[in-house]
């Protein structure tokens, strides 16, 4: 029972960690654009965040808790490998002000250690059964194309809302702001839906491993942690993300704002529907530049966006390595 406290505190840690990176993503452009006070946002993030994985059901959760198969006391091994392994790259990474992707990290350290504690034979490595990713194959088809399906989004959302608006007066820059609060709502939600839920995954692997629960149904309280704790990184340590994505990769206006929250909130809501866990930090980048590449292609600072695209080839085999890592110290001295 100690090895499972201590894998659940992990987990929050991580939660807390990815609220560092994915929760300030909804609070980004209401913050940049001057939409809403940061306290105001990160409330408004706060309520939809936690209501996202009540209300969503829990197919994200289903999916990450199908990526390892193994005895019981293999998997606590290999899951409290995996979040030290996430934990330490989402540390790094955010004190560099990089928006990385959580995801990745979480993969590529599940991945690492399931192969050094149990072979590849216990790792899950699938494809899809229709639309819903299986195994480690589906999940980095649907990470990999999310951020595309994100940057085109954004583009073609700017495109159309500014030929709509192109005769419109300057009030119409006051409903704009208003609307941005609907959009951080619906990013938010979103955002629980998925990112919340693949930490309420890996929980719910680990009660069923020892046997505190008979099968692999999310508990209510676990999916309250998980998403308080998202919320709570935001609040203590997201503002080097959000002045990135707001300011770092391209100087957002409200417009532009608006319609970077809602392509997103549509490709990630969409994403947790079909149970595909993606990256909200991903998405949400990918269409701000979708955005700004559409208003002004030059206007966009592509040194920025570089960075941030080689923090997220990285960040998968970096965090396989580290996660690979601590489960040979494993066990070496447990």
């Amino acid at each position: 029972m100690v090895a499972l406290a201590v894998l659940v505190l992990l987990a929050v840690a991580f939660d807390v960690t990815n609220g560092f990176h994915d929760s300030s993503n909804s609070v980004a452009a209401p913050v940049a654009t001057r939409a809403m006070r940061p306290a105001v946002a990160v409330g408004v993030a706060a309520v939809f965040t936690i209501l996202g994985p009540i209300l969503a059901g829990t197919a994200v959760a289903d999916t990450v808790g199908g990526l390892i198969t193994v005895g019981t006391a293999n998997t606590l091994a290999i899951l409290l490998a995996s979040l030290i392994a996430a934990v330490t790259w989402n540390l790094v990474t955010w004190w560099w002000g990089l928006p990385s992707s959580s995801s990745h990290a979480l993969v590529g350290g599940l991945v690492g250690a399931g192969v050094v504690v149990s072979g590849l034979g216990a790792v899950q490595w699938g494809g899809f059964d229709g639309w819903r990713p299986i195994g480690v194959a589906g999940v980095l088809v649907a990470l990999a194309v999310s951020p595309l399906l994100g940057g085109l989004a954004g583009w073609i959302g700017e495109l159309a809302v500014r030929r709509s608006l192109r005769r419109a007066r300057r009030g119409v820059t006051s409903s704009i702001l208003r609307g941005e609060w609907v959009t951080s709502a619906a990013l938010a939600f979103a955002h629980g839906t998925n990112d919340a839920q693949k930490t309420m995954g890996l929980i719910t692997l680990a009660l069923v491993a020892t046997g505190t629960i008979p099968s692999f149904v999310v508990p209510m309280w676990v999916k309250l942690v998980c998403a308080v704790a998202l919320t709570l990184g935001t609040a203590l340590g997201g503002w080097r993300i959000v002045r990135t994505l707001g300011r770092g990769i391209y100087r957002i206006r409200p417009l532009d704002g608006f319609m970077s929250q809602a392509s997103s909130a549509l490709v990630i809501g969409g994403s947790a529907a079909l149970g595909a866990p993606v990256s909200t930090t991903h998405v949400v980048a990918s269409s701000v530049v979708g955005v700004g590449a559409q208003r002004r292609w030059r206007h966009v600072r592509w040194a920025v966006v570089r960075e941030i695209g080689l923090a997220w080839v990285v960040t998968l085999p970096a965090c396989a390595g580290m996660g690979a890592s601590v489960a040979l110290v494993e066990r070496m001295f447990l």
